[in-house]
């Protein structure tokens, strides 16, 4: 599938897309540049997102994996920038324990452009897969939470 590298603030970070939809994002991954319209404006949205003049991302996804997957990063892409939500919250939503929206959110395979960085735990930050710029996952949490103004719980 067609991957490109992009250099951010939290990183380098590679998309991927499987001709229709983005399919996947990770920090720090094998470096590639291959060349197509979705990956170009999926790397455009990005860059505006970093540089604060997007707060929402317009891109086709397409998560694989479970009905439940799908539904926790429904979920997770509803919360606007600047917000957060708990596992409980989404819990509650999806009809669901707390625990395993936990384990979807961690198994989200698009992050940044699918928030889960915006999802809590009910008495901390609770954990985030990404990796990134020498980041572990909670460092990398932090600062994209600190952008989008989320961070007053943080201090």
């Amino acid at each position: 599938m067609p991957s490109l590298t992009i250099n951010t603030p939290t990183g380098p970070m590679t998309l991927t897309e499987n001709g229709e939809a983005i399919t996947h994002v990770v920090w720090n991954g094998a470096k590639r540049n291959d060349d197509g319209e979705l990956l170009r404006l999926a790397a455009k949205q990005i860059y505006e997102y970093f540089d604060g003049s997007r707060t929402s991302f317009d891109l086709p996804l397409r998560v694989e994996g479970s009905d439940f997957q799908r539904a926790v990063c429904d979920a997770m892409s509803a919360i606007p920038f600047g917000e957060t939500v708990t596992y409980g919250d989404i819990s509650k939503k999806l009809d669901i324990p707390a625990q395993a929206i936990g384990q979807a959110c961690g198994g989200n395979p698009i992050p940044l452009i699918i928030p889960c960085h915006r999802v809590l735990s009910a008495n901390g930050l609770g954990g985030f897969s990404g990796d990134g710029g020498g980041l572990n996952g909670i460092e990398l949490k932090v600062q994209l939470l600190r952008h989008e103004g989320a961070a007053g719980l943080l201090l």
